[in-house]
């Protein structure tokens, strides 16, 4: 089994309320040249977690830390615009993140989440998971303060 020390969390770059899936987004990486889905999970506008990747595969979603880490993609990141970088997560999408995020957390101890944004010179994933998801890569419940 690999070694995951990160988890990180991207967007699709996709229109606000424009629902993208795992199967859409695993065409565009094969249009690509890429030998599947650069993510392991993707997350739809009403909470639908799809599997991407096999876990035990490594991804293909940030340049360098692919070996140990964990992809996670939600729907959205974009303004109705299609060009402004704006946080369109669902309630739905936050609530399944979250379960993914504390799920991933406790089969990878060691694991720290993060934004793509963290590791290149983008927006992605419209919203600061570092700082937000801080919590969960230190291993404690956010209202409790309990061990996760």
């Amino acid at each position: 089994m690999r070694k995951i020390d990160e988890i990180i969390v991207h967007c699709s770059a996709t229109r606000e309320g424009q629902d993208i899936n795992a199967k859409t987004i695993r065409q565009w990486h094969l249009d690509r040249g890429w030998k599947d889905i650069g993510y392991h999970y993707v997350i739809l506008l009403d909470g639908t977690i799809e599997k991407g990747r096999e876990d035990k595969n490594e991804g293909e979603h940030t340049l360098g830390h692919n070996h140990s880490s964990i992809g996670i993609c939600y729907s959205g990141g974009l303004d109705k615009d299609g060009k402004t970088p704006k946080d369109t997560r669902t309630e739905k999408q936050e609530e399944s993140l979250i379960s993914l995020l504390l799920s991933l957390k406790k089969e990878h101890k060691e694991a720290i989440v993060y934004g793509h944004r963290d590791f290149s010179n983008k927006a992605c994933p419209s919203f600061d998971a570092t700082s937000e998801y801080k919590w969960i890569s230190n291993g404690y419940c956010k209202d409790t303060q309990e061990e996760i």
